[in-house]
């Protein structure tokens, strides 16, 4: 059976058929989690294996079509749970608990591999085009998360959601360079909800960078919180901690590095800002959702020729409230960019306010701040978000 699946690996390669093979639930391998796929090289086309280590590093070997055999056989023997992906179909190899082996969908590949009516060959990406992706779908949190599948595919509906961590992880990167080099990383995700965010930064910071992180996830739904906080258990995030509180009511003994949040609704992006500020958060990651709060009261007859249609109202309160959101930031003492976080065919609420910590409080951007404020809402100004705290 397992000279079979190797049959079908080798062949899929050598046809140019291969999408991604990858090994997991080790019963002999020292990695937690193989995975490769064909690329092109200096050396022609070889299989990019990439190697998880227990420390959460991963090392990469290129094995050419010669050395396909030498390399694939002992892996397939060291694991449990082998998931060959083609462009023809998938096959899986599965180890029973008595030593047994199982090959699904093995013989409806093999003819497939063999028959003289082939697939056109997959387009294959050279080593480096891939040398910035950051998640590839087969991270455990994903699936335990219902985005991909066991081997690593992203199902389609998830593609969007998918695409969002990863460009979240993106600005990320980014600004990894605010935070402190040394030591334990303390996260918070403030309306945290299903937490998306909060297990692919907990898992991009412990096993991508190889930091120590102590993470709060933040929200008012216990019912939320408890699924989150068992599946944090599952995957042996032992870092991670979830709270069912009011995040105006949060307090924290130490510095707070990092804050993120991704769509909390309306006002709740402004107390989420406010919470960071008021934590002192080193930087934060933001992105706003369903600006409704402004476009309510807003007051401006110079703007009437757009505010007294609604549609074109509520795309220009979006701007203006977001606008607002980062003269906050910065009268706060923060360097703040807005950029868009993803596709907006994924999502309508792509905006993301991404800001660090630079200095004290800015005198300069208080006036700009209490100035558009009096310029949207003219006496009321002084009552922006007041009946919230803030």
């Amino acid at each position: 059976m397992l000279n079979n699946f190797l049959w079908l690996a080798i062949e899929a390669f050598d046809k140019g058929q291969l999408k991604r093979i990858v090994f997991s639930r080790p019963s002999g391998s020292e990695f937690p989690k193989v995975s490769g796929r064909m690329a092109k090289s200096a050396k022609g086309t070889v299989l990019a294996l990439e190697y998880s280590h227990p420390s959460g590093t991963v090392s990469q070997k290129n094995v050419t079509f010669d050395g396909l055999e030498d390399a694939l056989r002992p892996l397939i023997g060291g694991y449990r749970q082998v998931n060959l992906l083609t462009a023809l179909g998938d096959a899986e190899l599965k180890i029973k608990n008595d030593g047994s082996a199982v090959l699904l969908g093995g013989d409806k590949l093999k003819r497939r591999l063999a028959s003289d009516a082939q697939a056109p060959m997959l387009a294959i990406e050279a080593l480096d085009k891939r040398k910035n992706y950051l998640i590839d779908g087969t991270e455990p949190y994903l699936f335990a998360l219902g985005i991909s599948d066991k081997s690593g595919r992203v199902h389609d509906k998830m593609q969007g959601k998918f695409r969002q961590i990863h460009r979240f992880l993106e600005n990320l990167e980014v600004i990894y360079r605010a935070l402190p080099d040394t030591g334990v990383l303390t996260v918070y995700d403030l309306c945290c909800g299903k937490s998306y965010l909060s297990f692919a930064v907990y898992h991009y910071l412990t096993a991508v960078k190889g930091r120590t992180v102590d993470m709060l996830c933040v929200d008012l739904k216990a019912d939320v919180i408890a699924a989150c906080k068992g599946t944090a258990e599952a995957l042996g995030f032992d870092g991670m901690h979830f709270l069912c509180e009011d995040i105006r009511k949060l307090k924290s003994e130490g510095e707070v590095d990092l804050v993120v949040s991704l769509h909390a609704c309306d006002i709740a992006t402004d107390i989420v800002l406010n919470t960071a500020v008021r934590l002192s958060a080193r930087a934060v990651l933001s992105t706003p959702c369903c600006q409704k709060y402004l476009s309510a009261r807003i007051k401006n007859e110079a703007l009437s020729f757009v505010t007294e249609y609604g549609h074109l109202k509520r795309k220009l309160c979006d701007a203006l409230t977001d606008g607002l959101r980062a003269l906050y930031l910065e009268k706060e003492g923060y360097s703040v960019e807005v950029c868009e976080l993803t596709d907006p065919q994924d999502t309508p609420k792509n905006t993301l306010l991404r800001a660090v910590r630079s200095r004290k409080k800015n005198e300069a951007s208080e006036k700009r701040y209490e100035a558009a404020l009096a310029f949207l809402l003219g006496d009321e100004a002084k009552n922006y978000l007041k009946e919230f705290c803030l």
